[in-house]
């Protein structure tokens, strides 16, 4: 869709015309853990054929995996993480420490995670890659970077995907509230306006540009969920702002990342619209994530995701013959 609308250039726009996808979150969550080929995917994430092929394909097409023939006869294919697939990861861990503390995981598996570096189950920790201390949002200034500007809205139109894309019965809980959220573009940008102090609907309206029943429906979303809360600032017609709860406050790290990333591979020649700055140490803002035991830098191939119940490590070592359950699941 191209309506003409503009808006200020935003990394996280750029981001998540890529990520802000339900079904992409899930096959990238199980790209995490190893899965690689189609039945793999089909199976850990729910999805119906046509609708899997269609994102794999917008996946390679974006250069964030390559498909690569793993048989000659019959000719079949397995799919791989590309560099920029890969430097999605720490966005993936912040997902998932999001989801483990305020997601409803009752009835479902666990997963735990294990740094190889230091051998230790830890947490994953969003910290200044200056000073090391974890990020809080009301530590963060930000300025107008040199490619701030103006951008045209254009975006393709999704059916929107509830429920985590298709319901998948429990067989993983890792990113299923994420799915909805992160995987809803209109939502995430709602929450970046919010983040800058942009929180009654028609200013909110006015930075994202979406119509107003899809704003309206978002909100009611975000609100339902508790990252949002609505408190009325004017009556006769009752106006109301909208503020961010302590739920909504932990997704601001699983936003730096979709920045930094967007800034990485979308940037245009200017340079990033945004420049963030830590506070504590008045240094640029550059997030890391971190081991909660040791301190150093989660890199995908120093963490193992261990799958604490039976369900999703089955079926990634049928599908794709990996380490079986009672093994660590090696990103």
């Amino acid at each position: 869709m191209d309506d003409g609308k503009t808006i200020q250039t935003c990394s996280i726009w750029r981001a998540l015309d890529i990520m802000g996808d339900g079904p992409i979150i899930l096959i990238m969550e199980s790209a995490f853990l190893r899965v690689t080929r189609f039945e793999g995917f089909l199976a850990s994430t729910g999805m119906l054929r046509t609708l899997l092929s269609n994102r794999l394909k917008k996946l390679v097409d974006a250069e964030c995996m390559e498909k690569v023939a793993y048989s000659k006869k019959p000719l079949r294919y397995e799919y791989r993480l590309t560099d920029k697939g890969r430097s999605i990861y720490s966005g993936a861990l912040m997902m998932l420490r999001w989801e483990k503390k305020w997601g409803q995981n009752i009835g479902k598996i666990d997963i735990k995670i294990r740094h190889k570096t230091c051998g230790q189950a830890c947490d994953p920790i969003p910290e200044c890659g200056s000073c090391h201390q974890e990020i809080d949002f009301c530590d963060v200034r930000s300025e107008e970077g040199s490619g701030m500007a103006q951008m045209q809205i254009a975006y393709q139109r999704r059916r929107r995907q509830s429920g985590s894309t298709q319901k998948r019965q429990n067989e993983t809980t890792l990113l299923d509230t994420m799915s909805d959220v992160i995987g809803d573009r209109w939502s995430m940008l709602i929450l970046r306006a919010c983040f800058n102090s942009i929180d009654t609907f028609d200013e909110i309206r006015a930075d994202c540009g979406m119509a107003t029943n899809v704003l309206a429906d978002r909100l009611k979303t975000l609100i339902e969920r508790g990252i949002l809360e609505k408190h009325a600032y004017q009556q006769k017609p009752t106006r109301y702002h909208y503020t961010i709860t302590k739920s909504g406050l932990d997704i601001y790290p699983i936003q730096l990342e979709l920045i930094k990333w967007g800034d990485r591979y979308y940037a245009g020649a200017d340079g990033p619209p945004v420049l963030l700055y830590h506070k504590s140490c008045n240094s640029r803002l550059v997030q890391q994530v971190s081991c909660s035991f040791c301190g150093d830098i989660l890199l995908p191939e120093d963490v193992d995701f261990e799958v604490s119940e039976p369900g999703f490590a089955d079926i990634a070592a049928k599908k794709n013959r990996i380490a079986p359950k009672e093994h660590p699941i090696q990103a």
